[in-house]
C-alpha cells in the first residue's frame, strides 16, 4: 500500500475488505445480545387454601375453604333417582293398620317402623296350605320393608335370626284383594302387578300368592347398615333385579352367588364392622384405624371394593357413622374405603372435602404416603364427571396441589401419573366449553387448583417431558384466552410458563402457539396494576423472544403491543417515583416493595427489568430494531429509567437499561431517537463509567463504541476525559472490558486533536502488552489493538516519533512472530486442543488478525529511519 495514498485516510474508511472501526461493534462480543435475567421470585404459601390470600373471587360464589365436616353429611340411602325428582306414593296400604288411618288423615308424616311392623305382623292364613310359605329371595325383601332412613339411620324393627324358621312366615296374604306394603324408599319396579293382580284385572280368579315380603335368612348386619339390594355412590336408583329373576325362574346362579357373598360378609366383614362400631362409640382411635386398615385389606383381597358388591351400601353406611372422629390418620383411613368404593354424588363431595381437610395440615402429609390414597385420589379426578361431579373435583384436585408441595410426595405423584391425568382433566373441560361455545366459570374453580398442582410438577425431573408429550403447553395457553378475567388462575398458569420456559423446547411450542401473544397483550392490558403477574408475562415474553427470531417479529406485529409494554414500563416507573416520594405509605397487592438490606424484593424493579429485557430482545430483529430506536417515548423512558436509579441499589435494572440503549443504538438511521438524543445518552451514561462497577463501566463501553461514531459525542466525551478512561481501562486485566475500550479508541483515534494522548497516557506500550498476553488466545482482539494503532498511525512521518523507539521495537518483535503461521499458532496446533476451538483459532488468525497486522507492520517499517525530520519553521 502507497503510504502518501492512504495516511491521510480514517481506518473505518478502508476498503471493504478490511473492516471499518463503525462495525467493530458488531463482532462477537459487541453485536445485538440478548438480556439474561433471573425468574421472578415465587414466595411459598405460608398457608394451605384453596385460593391464594390475593384472590378477587367473591367468597358468595366460590367453595369455601374451610368447613365443618361430620356423619351426618353422609347419605346412607345413596339409592335416590338421579333427577332427584320424590316418586308419588302408592294409593294401597295394608288394610287395619294405623298406617291406613294415618293415609287417610292425609298426614305428610312417614309411618314409623312400629307401625309398620303392626301393619305386616297381622296376617291372614294362606287360602292354600300346601302352597310353600315362602320363596327364594323374599326374606331380604321383608327385612327392606321394615327399614325406615332418616338422616342415614336406619331402624329395624325385625332381626330375623339366620336359619330361623320363624323368620319365614312373616307376612301373607290368602286373599286376592290383599295388598302388599311397600318397601321404603322403593321405585318403580315395585309398582308391576304380581300374577295374582294381573289375574284379577284379566277377570279370572287368581291363585293364592305368598307376599314378596318374605325372606330366607340373610347375613347378620350391624345397627347402622342398610340394605343390600340398595347400591351407595352414585346417587341413582338402582334396585337388585333378584326378585325380577326369582318370578323369571334365574334365581338359581344367583343364589348361589349370594350365599357366598353372605358367607363372606357374615365371617370376614360384620365382625371388623360391629368391632369398629363399638370402638366408634368409645372413641379409641388407634384401633379403630388397625381395624379400617384390615376391613380394606379384607374387601380389596377378596376383590370386593367395587360398586356391584351386594353388602356395599350396609358397609358403607357403617362408615358414615364414624366419620365423627377428629383424629386425621382414622379419617384418612375411613375415607380412603369410601373412595375405593366409588361412591357418588353428595358422598363424593363430602369424602373429598374430608381429603381435602386432612391435607390441609402439613403434619398430616406423612399419612398420604401409607396405603394407596394417592392412587385413589388419581383415580377419582380420573374417573369422575367434571360436570356431574365439579365441586367435589375442586376440594380433590385442591388436596392434590398440597400435597404437591411436598417434596416426597410430589415425586412420587409424578410417578403415578398426576400429570397425564391433570392433563386430561383440562383437555376434557376444554372440549366442554368449546362444545357448549362458552367458558363456565365453576370449572375456573378446578383450573385454579389444577393449574397450582402443575406449578409444582413442573419442578420434577421428567416434568418438562410429561408436558410436552401430554399437550400441557397448548391447553395452558388456551385457558389464557378462554378465562383471561380470572386473576388467580393466570396468575398460576404464568408462573407454570415462567418455569418451563427456561428450557428452549418449552419456548420453541409456546412461541408457536400464534394466539399466545394476543393473550400476553391482553393480559397485560387488563392486570398492569398486578405486579405479580405482569413480571411473570414479561419474563416469558423474554423467554420466547430471547432464542427465536420469528417470535420477535409475531410479538411486535400483534396489534398495540409496542404500545402496551411502553404502558408498563411507564406505569410502574410513576409507582417507583412515588415510593421514593412517600416510601412508608406506597404498597402494591398489599405487599411493601422496598428494597432494604433485609432481602426484601423490591417487585416494581422486578418488572421494570423484566419489561426492559423484553424491548432488549426485540430490538435484535434487524427489521424490528430500527421501529423501536425510532420511539422517542421508548428512549426517553429508558433515560428516564437510567437517570432516577443508583447502580448499587438496583444493578441489574441498570446493566439491562444500558444494553436494550446498546441495541438500539447500534441502528443509525435518520430517524433513530438515540441519534437525536445521543450527546444526553452519553451524559447519562457518563455516571456509569466513573463507577467501580465492572460490568456498568462494560456496559456503559458499548453503548460508547457505537455513540462514538459521532464526531459531536467524541468532543463530548473527550471533554470528560472518556478517552482517558479507556487508555486506563487497558491495564484491567478484564479481556472484554479491553475489547471494548478498543473499540471506543478506535473512534477516538479518528480524530487527529485526540492523538496524542494515546501516548501520553502510555497507551502504545499497553496495547503492545495487551497483544503480547492475550493475542495466541483472542485473535479478534489481536485484530482489535491492531486498528487502534493503524487509526493513530495515520499520518505518520517516522516511526519512532510516533510510537516511540523502544515502543516500536517491541510493538515490530510482536508483529512479526504472530504474522508468522506456525509461531502464531503453536499452542492452538496442540493435540490436546479441541478440534472445533483449533479450527475457530486458526480461521480468526487469518481473516481478522493478519490483514491488519500486515499493514501496520508495514507502515511502522517503511517510517522506521535513524533520521528525525526537521519541524516546519515557525
Amino acid at each position: 500500500m502507497d503510504p502518501k495514498k492512504s495516511k491521510d485516510r480514517p481506518f473505518y474508511e478502508l476498503p471493504e475488505n478490511v473492516q471499518a472501526s463503525s462495525r467493530i461493534i458488531q463482532d462477537a462480543r459487541t453485536s445485538l445480545r440478548t438480556v439474561v435475567t433471573k425468574r421472578p421470585f415465587t414466595p411459598r404459601d405460608e398457608k394451605r387454601t384453596l385460593f391464594p390470600a390475593s384472590t378477587a373471587r367473591n367468597p358468595e360464589s366460590r367453595p369455601a375453604s374451610a368447613f365443618s365436616l361430620n356423619s351426618r353429611h353422609f347419605d346412607g340411602n345413596d339409592s335416590r333417582p338421579v333427577s332427584g325428582t320424590k316418586l308419588s306414593p302408592l294409593d294401597h296400604l295394608p288394610e287395619g293398620s294405623d298406617v291406613r288411618a294415618r293415609a287417610e288423615i292425609k298426614t305428610p308424616r312417614a309411618p314409623t317402623a312400629a307401625e309398620i311392623e303392626t301393619a305386616i305382623l297381622a296376617p291372614k292364613p294362606p287360602a292354600d296350605p300346601n302352597r310353600p310359605l315362602s320363596r327364594k329371595g323374599s326374606r331380604q325383601k321383608l327385612y327392606n320393608a321394615t327399614s325406615v332412613d332418616g338422616g342415614g339411620e336406619t331402624t329395624s324393627s325385625v332381626r330375623p335370626r339366620s336359619g330361623s324358621t320363624d323368620g319365614r312366615l312373616l307376612h301373607e296374604s290368602g286373599s286376592p284383594d290383599r295388598e302388599v306394603p311397600r318397601r321404603v324408599n322403593s321405585g318403580p319396579k315395585e309398582r308391576t302387578l304380581l300374577p295374582e293382580e294381573r289375574g284379577m284385572a284379566d277377570g279370572k280368579e287368581a291363585a293364592p300368592r305368598v307376599s314378596s315380603s318374605m325372606g330366607v335368612s340373610s347375613p347378620p348386619r350391624t345397627g347402622g347398615s342398610h340394605d343390600g339390594e340398595q347400591r351407595v355412590g352414585s346417587g341413582s336408583s338402582r334396585k337388585s333385579s333378584s326378585a325380577g329373576k326369582t318370578r323369571s325362574g334365574s334365581a338359581g346362579k344367583r343364589d348361589s352367588i349370594d350365599i357366598g357373598d353372605d358367607n363372606f360378609y357374615t365371617d370376614k366383614v360384620a365382625p371388623l364392622i360391629d368391632e369398629m362400631s363399638a370402638l366408634g362409640k368409645n372413641k379409641d382411635n388407634e384401633k379403630l384405624g388397625e381395624l379400617a386398615e384390615d376391613l380394606y385389606i379384607v374387601l380389596d383381597t377378596n376383590k370386593k371394593l367395587t360398586k356391584s358388591y351386594k353388602q356395599r351400601s350396609s358397609i358403607l353406611k357403617a362408615i358414615f357413622k364414624l366419620l365423627d372422629v377428629e383424629e386425621p390418620r382414622v379419617m384418612l383411613k375411613l375415607a380412603r374405603l369410601i373412595l375405593a368404593f366409588k361412591v357418588g354424588g353428595n358422598n363424593l363431595l363430602n369424602v373429598c372435602k374430608l381429603v381435602f381437610k386432612v391435607s390441609r395440615n402439613e403434619k398430616n402429609d406423612q399419612e398420604f404416603l401409607e396405603g394407596n390414597v394417592l392412587d385413589l385420589l388419581i383415580e377419582t379426578i380420573r374417573s369422575s364427571d367434571h360436570v356431574a361431579s365439579c365441586e367435589a373435583l375442586i376440594y380433590c384436585v385442591g388436596a392434590v396441589k398440597f400435597l404437591t408441595g411436598n417434596p416426597t410426595i410430589l415425586k412420587r405423584l409424578a410417578k403415578k401419573e398426576c400429570i397425564e391425568t391433570l392433563a386430561g382433566l383440562m383437555h376434557n373441560i376444554e372440549k366442554t366449553n368449546r362444545d357448549n361455545g362458552r367458558v363456565n366459570d365453576q370449572f375456573g374453580h378446578i383450573l385454579v387448583q389444577l393449574c397450582a398442582a402443575l406449578r409444582n410438577l413442573a419442578d420434577v425431573g421428567s416434568g418438562r417431558e410429561r408436558f410436552l408429550q401430554t399437550g400441557v403447553i397448548e391447553s395452558l395457553s388456551h385457558l389464557l384466552d378462554a378465562y383471561p378475567n380470572d386473576c388467580d388462575l393466570v396468575l398460576y398458569i404464568s408462573r407454570i410458563f415462567s418455569k418451563v420456559t427456561l428450557h428452549t423446547d418449552c419456548c420453541t411450542v409456546l412461541a408457536n402457539q400464534h394466539s399466545c401473544y394476543k393473550s400476553f397483550i391482553h393480559l397485560l392490558n387488563r392486570h398492569v396494576n398486578k405486579e405479580d403477574v405482569v413480571v411473570r408475562v414479561c419474563f416469558v415474553l423474554g423467554n420466547i423472544t430471547a432464542k427465536n427470531d420469528d417470535a420477535r417479529k409475531r410479538l411486535f406485529q400483534e396489534t398495540n403491543a409496542m404500545s402496551t409494554l411502553l404502558s408498563v414500563l411507564k406505569t410502574f416507573h410513576n409507582m417507583e417515583s412515588q415510593k421514593r416520594s412517600n416510601p412508608e405509605n406506597v404498597t402494591t397487592n398489599g405487599r411493601h416493595t422496598n428494597s432494604d438490606g433485609d432481602g426484601a424484593i423490591n417487585t416494581i424493579d422486578d418488572v421494570l427489568i423484566k419489561v426492559v429485557r423484553v424491548i432488549a430482545n426485540l430490538s435484535i430483529n434487524d427489521s424490528v430494531g430500527p421501529v423501536i430506536a425510532s420511539h422517542v417515548e421508548c428512549v426517553q423512558l429508558l433515560l428516564a429509567i437510567l437517570d432516577s436509579k443508583d447502580i448499587g441499589s438496583s444493578e441489574e435494572l441498570i446493566l439491562n437499561t444500558v444494553a436494550t440503549i446498546n441495541n438500539l443504538s447500534y441502528y443509525t438511521t435518520k430517524t433513530s431517537a438515540i441519534t437525536a438524543h445521543q450527546n444526553t445518552v452519553a451524559q447519562v451514561l457518563l455516571k456509569l463509567v466513573m463507577t467501580d462497577n465492572m460490568e456498568a463501566m462494560l456496559e456503559a463501553s458499548r453503548v460508547f463504541g457505537n455513540l462514538t461514531r459521532q464526531r459531536t459525542v467524541r468532543d463530548l466525551l473527550s471533554k470528560q476525559k472518556v478517552d482517558e478512561i479507556m487508555i486506563t481501562l487497558l491495564d484491567s486485566g478484564n479481556r472484554e472490558l479491553v475489547f471494548i475500550a478498543c473499540g471506543v479508541l478506535i473512534n477516538f483515534m479518528a480524530d487527529e486533536d485526540k492523538r496524542p494522548l494515546l501516548k501520553k497516557e502510555g497507551g502504545i506500550k499497553k496495547l503492545t502488552e495487551v497483544l503480547r498476553d492475550f493475542g495466541r488466545e483472542d485473535w479478534q482482539l489481536g485484530s482489535v489493538v491492531c486498528k487502534v494503532l493503524c487509526n493513530y498511525s495515520t499520518k505518520i512521518t517516522s516511526t519512532n516519533s510516533c510510537f516511540g523507539e523502544a515502543e516500536a521495537q517491541d510493538l515490530v518483535d510482536v508483529l512479526v512472530e504472530y504474522l508468522d503461521r506456525e509461531t502464531a499458532l503453536e499452542a492452538s496446533l496442540r493435540e490436546e486442543v479441541d478440534e472445533d476451538f483449533k479450527d475457530y483459532l486458526c480461521e480468526t488468525w487469518e481473516a481478522d488478525f493478519c490483514p491488519v497486522a500486515s499493514q501496520l507492520l508495514k507502515r511502522i517499517e517503511t517510517y522506521q529511519s535513524s533520521f528525525e525530520p526537521l519541524e516546519a519553521p515557525g
